[in-house]
């Protein structure tokens, strides 16, 4: 099976910190540089299971992009970037305290300048699915990008999944509705799912089934749950000590959409899913 990720690639500044952060002071931290960006997360995991993924995003001439071209490309990931002469490779600085709980302060850099022209409708051939991290969509300026995508796959005849990745950029929900109009499978969390319907509970994503195919809810240590027309099912999540939450959902959807397109049962999807995202935050960074 082929995978085609559209999103972003980047590096990530980990800051494991155990105590507050001094406003005005320091904070002793452990800081290690990792791969990062939502879509190159999810291809990652992805290639970890064996899935040929594709991942198309736009990085900076500089080091961090040959950098992160160069790791992906070791991990089995085909590369169809393109390479902004002018902008920075994206670059996110993480804060993890000592629950495991993260707090970003992203810089989407060469991400925020990807343009419908980056999208190589070539590169879509003999692929079986694209997934499109929201956050493409959730930038005006790379909004139009994921929207060719989208298309693109639309016209190639591949099935499509979008992860809202954000809630607090949801600021318009019925336009990013609008967006994901016709799109196979949405994928939020709890807090993604609230920005969408106004509840965070799984039941609340029967609203969304019109608007896109089925709908599947990640839920943290309450577990996920699947939402379509035929009703709702749910697994409970797996247990696992967390170190580092960042790019747990990242590596649910891989999970999730490996399984899917090996023909799995929904409850076997979604179990999946929960595993890879257990593997996800027994470590520390965002990919396997």
């Amino acid at each position: 099976m082929r995978i085609v990720v559209v999103g972003d690639a980047g590096l990530d500044v980990v800051a494991q910190h155990d105590g507050p952060i001094v406003y005005g002071g320091d904070a002793r931290a452990k800081v290690r540089f990792a791969g990062g960006g939502a879509g190159a997360n999810t291809a990652r995991w992805l290639s970890s299971q064996a899935a040929e993924t594709t991942l198309i995003a736009r990085i900076g001439d500089d080091a961090g992009g040959r950098l992160v071209r160069s790791e992906l490309e070791d991990a089995g990931v085909r590369c169809a970037f393109a390479v902004d002469e002018d902008a920075a490779t994206c670059c996110v600085v993480v804060l993890v305290d000592g629950d495991g709980q993260r707090t970003m302060l992203p810089d989407r850099g060469a991400n925020a300048r990807f343009s419908p022209a980056d999208v190589d409708p070539g590169v879509l051939a003999g692929a079986a699915h694209l997934h499109l991290s929201g956050y493409v969509l959730l930038d005006p300026s790379s909004r139009p990008a994921g929207l060719a995508a989208l298309a693109a796959a639309k016209r190639a005849g591949l099935s499509t999944s979008v992860d809202p990745q954000a809630a607090a950029l949801l600021t318009d929900p019925a336009g990013f509705l609008d967006d994901v109009r016709g799109v196979d499978l949405l994928m939020p969390n709890q807090d993604e799912l609230r920005a969408l319907t106004g509840s965070a509970d799984p039941a609340a994503a029967k609203a969304l089934l019109g608007t896109v195919g089925a709908v599947v809810v990640t839920a943290g240590l309450d577990g996920a749950a699947w939402v379509d027309a035929g009703g709702l099912s749910s697994v409970p999540a797996e247990p696992a000590e967390c170190v580092d939450s960042t790019g747990a959902g990242d590596a649910f959807d891989a999970g999730v959409l490996t399984a899917l397109l090996a023909g799995k049962s929904t409850v076997d999807t979604l179990r999946a899913g929960v595993r890879l995202g257990a593997q996800a935050v027994r470590k520390v960074g965002a990919q396997p």
